[in-house]
């Protein structure tokens, strides 16, 4: 369970910094921009895959798991818009 709460922490910051970047208001470089959503979408994956295996024992991570799959869902469409 340790693991997993790491595994949830390294995912909020990197969910946190990518919507930093991308909400400023000046010209966004489309393939670093593209770059930080990728990684945040797998963050967001392994987190889901991770509180996944907890759903049945914990809220809490049944929670987890369908935000993190949401996000990893909006990361797509948005790299959608970055590629095309």
């Amino acid at each position: 369970m340790a693991q997993c709460v790491r595994t949830d922490l390294d995912c909020a910051d990197i969910c946190s910094t990518t919507v930093r970047v991308l909400s400023r208001q000046t010209h966004i470089d489309k393939s670093a921009a593209a770059t930080l959503v990728k990684a945040c979408r797998d963050a967001c994956q392994t987190c889901a895959r991770d509180c996944e295996s907890h759903r049945d024992q914990h809220q809490h991570c049944a929670e987890c798991a369908d935000s993190c799959n949401r996000c990893a869902t909006a990361c797509d469409e948005l790299l959608g818009h970055l590629d095309g």
